[in-house]
């Protein structure tokens, strides 16, 4: 049997220990399951995304669940920039441990259980000190942190000593909506290529917003250049703004893969 550790926060071990553990992560290819690590002989390592999942808010703390999986369960293996590259392998779960432990650093290396994990499985659950690992990404420590609208997670703890301390160019208020919507009209026409730089520097910041003018930047969605079209996807992704599902909904149907693929993945999010 193949042993690995899942962390979670310490207000859900009860249910754990009950039902196991449900699949409600995603990963490559969108498919839910449960990530974990293999129980290594270095502790460092085996917790080693402790402190980065901590970042994301937890209830009393992360415990560590430590899993008992069969040796020829199927996993997917590999470092986690893998994932988006779709580059992560299918294996059994011991082969999976076998890799991990063989590599000379397998920091921000992991492992993802396709299905939930059943009461069962579940060996036993330890608390677990709330320092242990790296966070952002290994080798980050001593590296001057990007406090990005892109990078930084709202509500963090820290984060606003954080952006008072390391201010980023692009923080502060955006610019008003008159002024942005002068910038798309001195673009230019939305039928002609226009300035995609400044399009999209420009739909960058409405993307900043909870609300927008729909229906100024729908036309947008016919542009020539299909950068501008998934500026156009992130920029009102996150709009409460009645227009928004129809807007997406055309954008579906793009014909450039890549804004298809923006659409499907702010609608996975949701």
């Amino acid at each position: 049997m193949a042993i690995f550790v899942h962390l979670t926060s310490a207000g859900s071990a009860a249910r754990i220990r009950r039902a196991g553990v449900r699949a409600e992560s995603r990963g490559q290819g969108g498919v839910r399951g449960v990530y974990c690590f293999p129980v290594l002989p270095s502790y460092q390592l085996t917790h080693q995304w402790l402190r980065e999942l901590a970042r994301f808010g937890t209830r009393g703390g992360l415990v560590a669940v430590h899993v008992r999986l069969d040796d020829e369960q199927p996993v997917l293996v590999g470092h986690y920039t893998h994932r988006a590259e779709g580059a992560q392998q299918r294996v059994p779960a011991a082969e999976a441990v076998r890799r991990i432990g063989a590599l000379d650093d397998p920091r921000g290396w992991e492992v993802f259980l396709p299905r939930a994990v059943t009461a069962r499985e579940v060996h036993r659950i330890r608390t677990a000190p709330q320092v242990v690992g790296w966070r952002y990404r290994p080798d980050a420590h001593g590296t001057r942190p990007c406090t990005c609208g892109a990078c930084r997670v709202r509500g963090e703890y820290g984060g606003r000593r954080m952006r008072d301390r390391l201010a980023h160019p692009l923080d502060g208020p955006p610019p008003p909506v008159p002024v942005l919507l002068a910038r798309i009209a001195a673009a230019g026409d939305p039928s002609d290529p226009g300035d995609p730089a400044l399009l999209r520097e420009t739909l960058g910041w409405f993307g900043l917003r909870r609300r927008g003018p729909v229906g100024a930047l729908a036309p947008l969605a016919a542009h020539p250049d299909p950068a501008v079209r998934e500026a156009v996807v992130w920029a009102v992704c996150g709009w409460s703004t009645p227009g928004v599902g129809a807007l997406l909904d055309r954008l579906a149907d793009d014909p450039d893969p890549e804004v298809r693929e923006a659409v499907e993945a702010v609608r996975d999010d949701d």
